[in-house]
């Protein structure tokens, strides 16, 4: 059974993003890149599941500038066994991105697709779905247990009427959640194995892909500072400043 798995270059989850000046965008230059730790997680299930022998191959796919590169070669380090890289410096919406990957899905073939539930850099949550149903396939989202029998996928997801199971035929797309492994780190054995792994390298051009914005980004800031609070010694003062903030609101 083969895997595939789509990985993200963002901004390490560490590192404090500001505002361009001008509010056109995220300043990301001379930020530290990470692979999304979704997408970690993602690459972590694909390995465990070969490791496992339910998966003979896994297969991490990227979209992105030169630099996107080295997000495959930690899926590659982490264990998978070899890479595609869609080579593009614009700045693709979820839709664009669900095109791209169908098209790889259409010609690796896989029985099973894992992407990060969502990406840290803008947080949409819609890649795995659209890729879903342009591939007309099942969808399994925001999936925190995962198990393989035989052609079946049994999965968990929180709700928030609880942790609800499904259960799914294959082929399928699942996104995951960070609960459901803990990604490994990669020894530094393996990042040198990984150097030598081979990952092919194309363009959406090749691909036929209309990747052109549909959505205009109008201007970004970061969110307000909140006004300290108040410190209130007694029921009465307590319902006094609640109806003075009712007030001030309306």
């Amino acid at each position: 059974m083969k895997v595939l798995v789509a990985v993200k270059r963002v901004v390490d989850a560490n590192v404090h993003v500001r505002v361009k000046s001008d509010g056109s965008g995220v300043d990301i230059a001379n930020a530290k890149m990470a692979i999304n730790p979704f997408d970690e997680v993602a690459v972590e299930q694909a390995v465990r599941m070969r490791e496992q022998g339910r998966a003979t191959e896994v297969v991490a796919v990227t979209i992105g500038p030169d630099k996107a590169a080295e997000t495959v070669r930690v899926a590659l380090a982490m264990g998978a066994d070899r890479g595609i890289h869609l080579k593009t410096d614009a700045r693709l919406e979820p839709l664009a991105v669900a095109k791209l990957l169908k098209a790889i899905a259409e010609q690796e073939q896989p029985h099973l697709v894992l992407l990060g539930k969502q990406a840290i850099d803008s947080d949409c949550h819609q890649t795995g779905q659209m890729l879903a149903g342009l591939l007309g396939w099942p969808q399994l989202c925001a999936v925190s247990a995962m198990q393989l029998q035989a052609s079946n996928l049994s999965v968990q997801r929180e709700t928030d009427a609880g942790v609800q199971t499904l259960e799914s035929g294959l082929p399928a797309v699942v996104t995951v959640d960070l609960r459901l492994n803990d990604p490994r780190h990669a020894s530094l054995p393996d990042i040198i194995k990984a150097k030598k792994k081979p990952i092919h390298v194309s363009t959406p051009e090749e691909l036929g892909i209309d990747t052109r914005a549909r959505l205009v980004e109008v201007s970004f800031f970061a969110p307000h500072q909140r006004s300290a609070g108040t410190r209130v010694t007694s029921l009465p003062e307590l319902a006094s400043a609640i109806e003075t903030a009712l007030q001030e609101s309306n």
